[in-house]
Order: C-alpha cells, then structure tokens, then sequence
C-alpha cells in the first residue's frame, strides 16, 4: 500500500461551500473488473474529516454522484447530530471515473480510450479494498446522492454487513429507462467533441451537455421559471456556468465511462440473486433511508420509492421542494434540514 497525502491529481478551485479536508491517494493494485480486465495501478482517491484514529467515534461513508468529487455531500456536515465533526469522522470517496481516482483522464497505462469499462460494483469493490488498506472492518453509516445514493445502496446488497445504515438520496437501485436516456443524450452530444488523444476543446465541448443536464436533469420547470424572467437570463447563466464548469477541470471522457456505468446499474446483478430486484433488496440488513424530491427528471422518484418498499427496514422521506433532483444539494436548505433530521432519527442520535 502507498499513501501520498498531496493527490497528483488536480483538484479544482475550492468553492464557497466546500469544506476543507486533508487528501490522500492510495494505490490499491490491480483493480479486477466485472465486465472483465482489469484497472491496472487503481488508485483511489479521499479525504478524511476528523481524527480517523479516533475509534471513540462513528465512522461515516460519502459517496460521489455522477460528474463530482468528494466535496459533493460538504453541504450535509455539521448540519445535524450524526454529521456533527465533532462527534463523528467521515471519509469521502472519489468514484473511478471522476478525474481524482482512476479514470480515463489520468491513467497512465491505460489512458483514455484504453482505459476499461467499470460499473458501479466496481466503484463499489475499489472502496471496499481502500477501506481493508486502511484496517476498517466496520462503519456506522454510509451516505451517497443521486449516484452516491446508487452506490449506497449497491454496498448494502454486496457488502450486508458491513454498516448500519444507509442514506440514499435521489436514487435508484436499478436504472430506469428515463434516466437512461437522459444519459445518452448528454454522453452523445460529447463524444463527437473528443479527439483519440484525449483533446477536446471546453468551449463546444460543454454547450449541449450543459443545458441537458444542469438543467433539465437537475432541476424542474417550475424552479427555472421562477429563477428565471427570460431567455436572456438563462442565456447569461449558460454562459457563466459553462466558465464555472471549465474551472471545474473534468474530461468529458470521464463523464461518459461513468455514465456507462450509471446505465447498467442493477443491484440485482449478482449472485445469488441473479436479477432479482426484489430478493436483491430483501437481503439488506443495514437501516435505510431514502429521500426523494416531488419531482426528479434524472432519477424518477417512483423508483426509488417502489426500492423503499422492499427493503426490511426501511424510512422514506418525500420532500416537498421544486429544487428536483438538487433537492439533495446545498441550492436546496429547506430539504437538507429536512434530510438531517431523518438522517439523525435512521441513526438514533
């Protein structure tokens, strides 16, 4: 095992609602992959908050979403009693294929094109071998958003007992056909834009893969009406946010390998349940909590919602918000009191 607590890779400009952490790098070896071949030199990247020595003190999982990196859940911390740094540690994990862990973007054996297809049980087993490097064996809670909240719930099938509870926000524990398609979209209107060396110019790259999807997948119509007047002004937030995206330094190639992934995802896809979403789910033993929007145009809650049936032990919260899938975001304060209140009663603290 090697550490290097200054990541090599690049990590954007800290944003005004991002907490500051230390950074660490750890190779985990060769990375085995269910669609077959392998990652080789898989590293994975995180930060820990708090003393991760401190065993006195409950252990907290972050998971990323698709396109984001550990920072994506700083707006839950300090919010509520579990989440509290002073009584709780966390680490944050960077998902394969985000530009901090290994991606297609900065592998050096297997760059770009070369790099192999990973799902999100490979996301998942890559997490599971950093935390057997660092000797944990257990954990309180694992927490995750929109793919993070995909992954979560892939852990509490694979991985049964290894945590006591599961927070699941905006998720699905098997890909639907909508988000699937919303997906696409956004992944075709990049690929064209990707030269075999890995160049692509920012500035086209983003037009299309902007509106579709930090707007119509994150949000709702009446959100973006209400921010809104006229085309003029959403016309202006393109183009700022097309700068913000641009600083934010992710490789278009990245977005796509783990959209792939996004795609195939179905807990059920592992023996012995062998497509079974309903035993797949039935065997979670952690306590879960699952929170949806009214409205979700990526991830449509009805998933998520029939998922919160079939788990034993289960809580759903409905939050009454027009923020849609960035319910689970810090655009959203109203939800995510909400959401650290039932965070806080899953965990009886």
């Amino acid at each position: 095992m090697s550490i290097d607590t200054s990541s090599e890779h690049s990590h954007p400009l800290l944003q005004s609602d991002w907490i500051d952490a230390p950074h660490h790098l750890i190779n985990i070896g060769d990375l085995s992959l269910e669609l077959g071949g392998k990652i080789e030199h898989c590293q994975i990247s995180y930060a820990v908050h708090g003393d991760l020595a401190d065993q006195t003190k409950p252990l907290v999982i972050f998971l990323c979403a698709i396109g984001s990196i550990h920072h994506r859940l700083d707006f839950l911390i300090n919010q509520s009693r579990t989440l509290d740094l002073n009584q709780t540690r966390i680490i944050a994990i960077d998902a394969l294929g985000n530009g901090q862990s290994s991606s297609p973007s900065n592998s050096t054996e297997q760059a770009f094109f070369r790099f192999p297809r990973f799902t999100i049980g490979d996301m998942v087993h890559s997490q599971k071998k950093l935390l057997d490097h660092l000797g944990i064996t257990h954990v309180d809670t694992i927490i995750g958003a929109s793919m993070g909240g995909m992954q979560a719930l892939k852990w509490a099938v694979t991985y049964p007992d290894f945590m006591d509870h599961i927070v699941a926000l905006t998720p699905m524990s098997k890909t639907t056909a909508w988000a699937a398609s919303m997906t696409r979209a956004a992944r075709e209107s990049l690929a064209s834009h990707i030269d075999l060396d890995g160049s692509f110019d920012p500035d086209r790259t983003w037009l299309a893969w902007l509106p579709i999807m930090q707007m119509l997948a994150m949000r709702t119509p009446h959100e973006c009406d209400a921010q809104f007047d006229d085309v003029h002004q959403i016309s202006k937030w393109y183009e700022q946010r097309l700068q913000w995206w641009k600083s934010m330094g992710f490789h278009p190639l990245d977005w796509i390998y783990q959209s792939l992934a996004y795609d195939a995802h179905d807990v059920s896809q592992l023996a012995p349940f062998n497509g079974d979403l309903e035993k797949a789910l039935a065997s979670i033993q952690a306590k879960c909590l699952i929170g949806v929007p009214s409205l979700d145009l990526f991830n449509p809650i009805e998933q998520a919602i029939y998922t919160a049936g079939l788990i034993p032990q289960c809580d759903l919260v409905k939050l009454d918000t027009h923020w849609g899938h960035m319910a689970a975001s810090a655009l959203d304060p109203a939800s995510t009191k909400i959401i650290s209140k039932a965070i806080d009663a899953l965990t009886g603290r």
